[in-house]
């Protein structure tokens, strides 16, 4: 216990064990927008020579350890085959649970080996499409989009890798539009991400979106992370090689942002401050000093998402944090986020929760009470 210990950290490594019960040593917001629900179970599936880091975060992100306002949900580490699975630093861990161990989640995660592109394997394709024709989201998250990709599961779809799986991934699957240079591409029903830090985000994404904003400003508190994160880390200048001509090369920095220019946050910074005003991309890009195509194009490089998305966005969020820590009406609530009626509001809370205003407020108070 004592080596795997000094791999994976006291604290997550008692998360995995406490969670999982059967894991011991021994071993744009790009896609579509739409209504939710709550999961209540994840599994995770470690494959062999997965990254002890992006393990040792999904862990810490799902596993149930009692925070206040945060629900309990069912966690479960599971492998191609139950037994020894390699880390890609330090030794194995063992896993009690094999594929078998996906049918019942309501989340399941792909965590691929560390840095290298997974082998096809017929068995693990069956269990995830019987996963996701089951209802489960299917995340793949750096190579774990490998696995989905030869599933069928992105056939038509938009999805995103580790820049330097990006375009060995593109050559492979020519029907998957590849999104280089984004934290992860949500289409609903199966989500992919670049790997790195940028799990985390979204790991939070995966929280606020099941089960509200304040549920995963509890988690980020508790894993001391920002809640939202915006771009992804750049990554370093490599020379071009015949397997990434297709892919768009990334410039040395986020691009369409120049460096030192603080307009475009400094705009969105008064937005946030500003939600019960009218927010047209004309006026934010006069704000700006841009063109609202400049604007336009510059924003959507800096937050993945368009100035209306990320609008609507801030504003959805703003009203369930006022739906929960208040007792305002839905009416005062929606002009204080910036809704003009009450019905605009409830129509557009509706498509992101699937529930109204009023059933999800009561929902989650009974939620807190009964957690």
């Amino acid at each position: 216990m004592t080596a795997v210990l000094t791999v994976l950290s006291w604290s997550t490594m008692g998360t995995l064990c406490r969670a999982n019960g059967d894991l011991h040593a021994a071993a744009a917001p790009h896609g579509r927008r739409r209504a939710t629900r709550p999961f209540r179970s994840v599994a995770v599936l470690a494959m062999q020579g997965v990254g002890s880091f992006a393990l040792g975060v999904v862990g810490n992100a799902f596993a149930d350890r009692g925070l206040p306002g945060v629900p309990g949900v069912g966690f479960t580490v599971c492998a191609e085959r139950p037994g020894p699975v390699r880390l890609d630093i330090g030794p194995p861990v063992w896993v009690a649970h094999g594929l078998d161990g996906l049918a019942e989640a309501d989340l399941v995660i792909v965590l691929p080996p560390d840095g290298e592109a997974p082998r096809r394997s017929a068995e693990l394709e069956a269990a995830l499409l019987r996963a996701h024709r089951d209802g489960a989201t299917v995340v793949g998250i750096c190579g774990g989009v490998y696995p989905m990709a030869y599933a069928g599961l992105l056939d038509g779809r938009q999805a995103t890798t580790h820049w330097s799986h990006a375009g060995d991934f593109a050559a492979r699957f020519p029907g998957v539009t590849v999104i280089p240079d984004v934290p992860y591409v949500d289409e609903g029903d199966v989500v992919t991400s670049a790997g790195g830090a940028t799990c985390l985000d979204l790991c939070l994404r995966l929280w606020r979106d099941g089960h509200g904003t304040h549920v995963a400003e509890a988690v980020a508190r508790d894993m001391m992370a920002e809640p939202r994160r915006s771009g992804v880390p750049e990554r370093p200048d490599v020379p071009e090689r015949p397997d990434v001509r297709d892919v768009p090369e990334r410039p040395g920095r986020r691009p369409g942002v120049p460096a030192g220019d603080r307009r475009l946050s400094e705009v969105i910074t008064w937005a946030l401050a500003n939600l019960d005003q009218p927010l047209s991309v004309t006026g934010l890009a006069r704000r700006a000093l841009m063109s609202p195509r400049t604007f336009a194009r510059r924003f959507k490089a800096e937050t993945g998402l368009s100035p209306y998305s990320w609008v609507l966005d801030q504003r959805l969020d703003r009203a369930e944090t006022l739906l929960l820590t208040t007792g305002l009406s839905v009416e005062s609530i929606a002009r204080r986020v910036g809704y003009s009626t009450a019905g605009m509001f409830r129509t557009q809370f509706l498509k992101r929760r699937g529930v109204s205003p009023s059933v999800y407020r009561r929902r989650s108070a009974a939620a807190a009470v009964r957690g």
